[in-house]
This record gives structure tokens, C-alpha cells and sequence, in this order.
């Protein structure tokens, strides 16, 4: 076991230096695309250099559709299902700590996660025949099987009401409630895992969640790694082989987040050093076709860290904040365009006062042609940083697959980049952003 566990890290190193010389030695990134007879979609990148290969599996389960009274359901329920797995036949059941000893032994990982979007189960294995064909097999059971139990989740959702309680005594959560409830109103995207909340979750109900929701026909399936297309097609059948079929009726529509129709300010005292200021309000779609010209905005505006606008006005020229940033966060529905910093709290006041100055003027007038260079050089020459381990690649090729974008989306993506104009950032900026309708967030301060 000690030789499989040393062979998988040091494959696993050395991924993420060849996969770097792969994507630098070459622009095209193919991406195969098909659907399995039972509707499973799969998106493959062949990346023969290693013997290891990263799976992501994606189902519409995340918290936006959670119950209001139950946020937090999607996230524990994939939680869970790393807790045990239920006897099936002649394969006995395992507990949490067998089934994370099983893994080691393999020297593979596999885990659960959900996002405002979707719940996602990631497998990472060598290809060695052997071990693979035991690391899916166990995956497998683990996506189909989980046990649930009881005793577990008990303990679980005591741990996490504690996280929950702690979380609660820093001002930077208490300013991302108040600006989510802001921004989003009553939208899931607004939607908060409590004490309470977590008190209504039961067993039933994950257990309902997985059965409902984790089936072939909903999965979209990204590969990046050492597999040819017979091989993927044969693992993807494994891997959800256990799934039970059907039930693929199309779930209840979720409705857009709304747009504001003025602004909003929130003071909220609090005893801390630093004040918490945020600025922001719905942003947009992931499949806006405005995408290219707000990434490229943004990095100019706050994304591009030293080099932004907001660093240049706030931190350099007035010495308000250590650090200011801006973002947009494009989902499935209007994620928020974010302004974020810390200040003095007798300084948030003014540090208020020139961020929204910033946003509304770049709003207005867009950037230089000088800012618009600099910020394609930086985006462009960056870009095989954003694809230079197999880990990376894997998450661009699962983004494609789950936003729908053109399987060329990644060989194209610097020349999307570098066609981006002056014009085009104001207009998309001005279609996007209404300073004069944001939400503000300042924590920390005196009554």
C-alpha cells in the first residue's frame, strides 16, 4: 500500500508539470463531446502524459434548490455522503472510517461538494488498469450508497452549528449576511444555512435529495487525464452504473434574482478593529454574451489587485484600505457584482464615498486605451496559469459543460480577450451596473 500511495503522489506532481508544457506547447485544447444512450453527457480532454485522470460528476442539486426552511440541504447531503456505505450483496457495508482507509490504499481521492448551482462528486485516480477499475468501483457505490446514518449527522450538524455559531462573532459574516439579503432578497442565491435551518434537515431528507436528484440522465460528466474516448465511455458507464434510471422530468423552474429599484445602506455597529465595507447589486447570467467585456472591465476597474482603478484611488493615492477588490460572480442566474474592502471604521465613511465615486465614473466613461492594453497583456499572458495542472484544466472543461459554452470556448479565450474594445467595456458596464441602486454594507464602528 505504502508504494501505491508514493506512486500516486508522485504522479499527481508530476501532472501538474507536464499538463503546464502540454497546454504551453500547443494552443489547441480538444475537447471531445458526447451523449450515452442514457443521456449522461461527457466532455473529455486526452492528457496522455501522466497516468492519472480527474473526473468531475455534476447534477442540478445545489442550493438554489434547496427548501428555504432547509438551506444548507445540498451542502450536507453531499457532506454525507462520505460518512459510510450501506452492504449491497457481497460487498459489506463500510463505515466513515473504513471508507476513507479504502481511498488511502488506493492512493486515490474522491469527494463531494454544492455550489449555489450544482452538486458536484470529483474523482481523482491513476489509470494503472487495476487501480482504476477499483477506485470507480468504489466510487460507484459511494455516489449510489451512502448510508446516511443517523448517529453521523447528529454529530455532524452539532459541528457544524458550532462553525456556524463562531462564524457568527466575525464581522466579515456579519456583512456577507446583510449584503447576500441585499442583493438577493428573497432569490435562493440568498439563502443562508443556520442553526435552524440545519435542525429541520433529517436523514429522510438527503436521503430524498440523493435518490431524486443524483440519476444518469441528469449528470454531466468532464475527464481530463490519461484515458482515450473507449476508455472514458467505459468508465462513465461504471462510475454510474449503480444509479437507478428514470426520473429525469424536468425539476420546477427557479425564478431570476430581481433587479434593484433603489439603493440601500446598512451600518451595522460592531466591536473590531477594521470596518467591513461592501458594495454591489445582481451582475449577470454566465451565458451573457457581455462576459468577455466585464471580465476584461473589471480586472481594470478592481480585479486586477495593484493595478486597478479602486487600488490606485483608495489604497494608493488616500491610504483608506490595505486591499480593494471588485468581481462579478455569473452563474446560472445573476450572481452579485461584489466591491469589498476593510478601513478603519472612522474612515468607511470616505472609503464609501470614493469606491462608489470609482465604479460610477468608470460606469460612465470606461476606461483609457492605455488601461485596456495593459489589462489584455496581464489577462492574456496569464492565461496558462489558469490551465496548468490537470486540476485546473478539469474545472474549465466542467464550466464548459455546465454553462453550455463552445467546446472551443478555452482555444479561443485570448482572442476573445484581445478583440475586446474601449466601447465595448462601457457599453457592457452600462447595460450591467446602476451605481445609483447598490446595495451597501458597512460593519464595525459605534452605534
Amino acid at each position: 500500500m505504502f508504494a501505491i500511495k508514493n506512486i500516486a503522489i508522485g504522479a499527481m506532481m508530476a501532472g501538474a508539470m507536464a499538463i503546464f508544457g502540454l497546454k504551453s506547447a500547443q494552443a489547441a485544447l480538444p475537447i471531445q463531446h458526447w451523449t450515452q444512450a442514457n443521456g449522461v453527457a461527457v466532455y473529455l480532454v486526452e492528457s496522455p502524459s501522466v497516468p492519472m485522470v480527474d473526473v468531475q460528476v455534476d447534477f442540478d442539486a445545489g442550493s438554489r434548490r434547496d427548501p428555504a426552511a432547509q438551506a444548507g440541504l445540498a451542502s450536507v447531503t453531499a457532506g454525507m455522503t462520505a460518512k459510510g456505505l450501506r452492504a449491497v450483496g457481497s460487498e459489506a457495508a463500510l463505515d466513515e472510517n473504513a471508507l476513507g482507509e479504502a481511498w488511502a490504499d488506493l492512493g486515490a481521492a474522491f469527494s463531494a461538494s454544492a455550489s449555489s448551482d450544482r452538486m458536484s462528486f470529483t474523482l481523482r485516480s491513476l489509470t494503472y488498469p487495476d487501480l482504476l477499475a477499483r477506485a470507480v468501483a468504489l466510487a460507484a457505490r459511494q455516489l449510489a450508497e451512502p448510508t446516511f446514518p443517523p448517529e453521523v449527522w447528529a454529530r455532524e450538524r452539532e459541528r457544524l452549528g458550532a462553525s456556524i455559531r463562531e462564524a457568527n462573532t466575525r464581522p466579515a459574516t456579519v456583512a456577507a449576511r446583510a449584503f447576500s439579503q441585499g442583493v438577493y432578497g428573497t432569490h435562493p442565491y440568498g439563502y443562508e444555512m443556520t442553526e435552524e435551518t440545519l435542525a429541520r434537515i433529517s436523514v429522510a431528507d438527503m436521503q430524498a435529495l440523493q435518490a431524486r436528484a443524483v440519476r444518469p440522465c441528469a449528470a454531466k460528466v468532464s475527464i481530463v487525464g490519461a484515458v482515450t474516448r473507449a476508455q472514458a465511455e467505459t468508465l462513465v458507464t461504471q462510475l454510474l452504473a449503480r444509479l437507478p434510471v428514470g426520473g429525469c422530468e424536468a425539476q420546477p423552474a427557479v425564478g431570476e434574482v430581481a433587479a434593484l429599484t433603489q439603493a440601500s445602506e446598512q451600518h451595522i455597529p460592531f466591536d473590531s478593529a477594521q470596518a467591513h465595507v461592501l458594495i454591489g447589486q445582481p451582475g449577470y447570467k454566465r451565458d451573457d454574451p457581455d462576459f468577455f467585456p466585464l471580465l476584461v472591465g473589471n480586472y481594470i476597474l478592481g480585479g486586477g489587485g495593484f493595478v486597478s482603478r479602486l487600488t490606485t484611488e483608495v489604497r494608493e493615492k488616500r491610504g483608506l484600505s490595505y486591499s480593494v477588490y471588485s468581481y462579478f460572480a455569473p452563474a446560472l442566474h445573476a450572481g452579485a457584482y461584489t466591491v469589498g474592502l476593510q478601513t478603519r471604521p472612522d474612515q468607511a465613511a470616505q472609503a464609501v464615498q470614493v469606491a462608489r465615486e470609482v465604479v460610477r465614473k468608470f460606469v460612465a466613461e470606461g476606461p483609457t486605451e492605455a488601461e485596456l492594453k495593459a489589462a489584455k497583456d496581464n489577462l492574456i499572458g496569464g492565461f496558462a496559469l489558469r490551465i496548468d495542472s490537470n486540476r485546473k484544466l478539469l474545472d474549465n472543461v466542467a464550466n464548459i459543460a455546465w454553462n453550455k459554452l463552445p467546446l472551443d470556448y478555452l482555444d479561443t479565450w485570448t482572442q476573445q480577450v484581445a478583440r475586446v474594445t474601449v466601447a465595448d467595456i462601457k457599453a457592457a458596464f452600462a447595460r450591467k451596473l446602476q451605481p445609483e441602486r447598490m446595495v451597501t454594507v458597512v460593519v464595525g464602528g459605534k452605534p
